[in-house]
């Protein structure tokens, strides 16, 4: 295992060598120690299916359904996660970098020691996703996504897309949202209680206020 900081986050992850894995595609009973390339999964079925210290690249598991189950420990890079439905699901001890999760629906997800860089989010549904651990999201596009009843204290948002994001009854209090695209964000400012901005971002912070407050600002 190996250790990254975002900023105040420190994520444990996985520190997988390819010569110690061997060459899998199947993923019906789950993968472990495995070394996938290139999969065809799009469409897939899972139920309860635990993947455990892999390195997975390049997969195609769009419009796939995963219900209960757990990554851990894994290296997912290039993978198209795209329309997916994930629910139930526990990831941990992850970095996933490069990967597209547009208009993918996470659903009751528990993240711990997960990393996302570089992954795209665009018009994804968040609804009781829960941070358990340390988890940061760097160079993320995350723009017209919908976040619902999350539980995500203290992660990181740095460096990320957050234009057009709504926001509805969710905790983020201690969230560090520094170097993040603020504008067209959606939802009570009772969402955003907590979360660490830079002077950068306060025109958007004001720009939500008002229309939050539905306050009219006019021109002497």
């Amino acid at each position: 295992m190996r250790t990254t900081t975002i900023g105040d986050v420190k994520v444990l992850l996985p520190d997988l060598e390819p010569d110690d894995l061997d060459a899998m595609t199947d993923l019906a009973d789950g993968l472990t120690e495995a070394l996938v390339e290139g999969a065809a999964w799009r469409g897939s079925h899972l139920e309860d299916a635990h993947v455990r210290s892999s390195l997975i690249t390049g997969v195609d598991a769009g419009e796939s359904t995963w219900e209960a189950g757990s990554l851990y420990g894994c290296e997912i890079t290039r993978t198209d996660f795209s329309g997916a439905t994930l629910t139930g699901i526990t990831i941990e001890r992850c970095v996933i970098t490069g990967s597209r999760f547009t208009g993918t629906r996470l659903t009751d997800v528990r993240l711990k020691d997960v990393l996302f860089d570089g992954c795209r989010f665009d018009y994804a549904a968040f609804h009781r996703v829960v941070a358990a651990g340390s988890v940061a999201f760097t160079d993320c596009t995350l723009t017209n996504g919908a976040w619902s009843s999350c539980r995500l204290p203290r992660i990181a948002l740095r460096s990320c897309d957050l234009a057009g994001l709504e926001l509805d009854s969710c905790h983020l209090d201690g969230a560090d949202l520094r170097g993040s695209r603020l504008p067209g964000l959606k939802g009570p400012l009772e969402n955003l209680r907590g979360v660490t901005l830079d002077e950068d971002q306060l025109p958007d912070l004001t720009r939500l206020t008002v229309a939050a407050l539905d306050l009219t600002v006019r021109n002497v």
